[in-house]
């Protein structure tokens, strides 16, 4: 496995811990000021700001991921990563939403040999078997 796509595994990795354990900051490095977030049967949201904006709202909840990646591609400075992901939501009440599909990453390495999340492409779904 190359040196990008090591990194590019590293970054999704990075993403669901940090999201575990509530780290908005550490997500929010991992993507660019003018990322495009598209999930079906939502506009499009855009921006590093209107991600954070929106995980504010989801302090009080407890968010737990699992991503199997199907396929990285790099083709110079920019890839792409396709997953399967899987996405449990516990709220205070203690419900439970559980969501899982695949996604469709774009990534864009930056000066300084970072890569780092410009679009993503949702197709999660509602999950009824039990969370996990």
């Amino acid at each position: 496995m190359e040196k990008d796509e090591q990194a590019i595994r590293q970054l999704i990795d990075m993403w669901i811990k940090a999201t575990a354990s509530g780290d908005t900051t550490k997500v929010l490095s991992l993507m660019s000021d003018d990322v495009v977030f598209l999930i079906a049967g939502h506009p499009p949201m855009r921006g590093k700001q209107t991600f954070a904006d929106a995980s504010k709202r989801m302090d009080s909840m407890k968010v737990e991921g699992q991503s199997e990646v199907q396929e990285i591609r790099i083709m110079g400075d920019f890839a792409y990563a396709w997953t399967n992901l899987t996405v449990s939501v516990t709220q205070k009440s203690g419900d439970k939403m559980k969501r899982s599909g695949n996604t469709l990453s774009i990534f864009q390495k930056q000066n300084d040999g970072r890569w780092l999340l410009i679009r993503d492409a949702n197709m999660m779904t509602a999950d009824t078997s039990p969370a996990f």
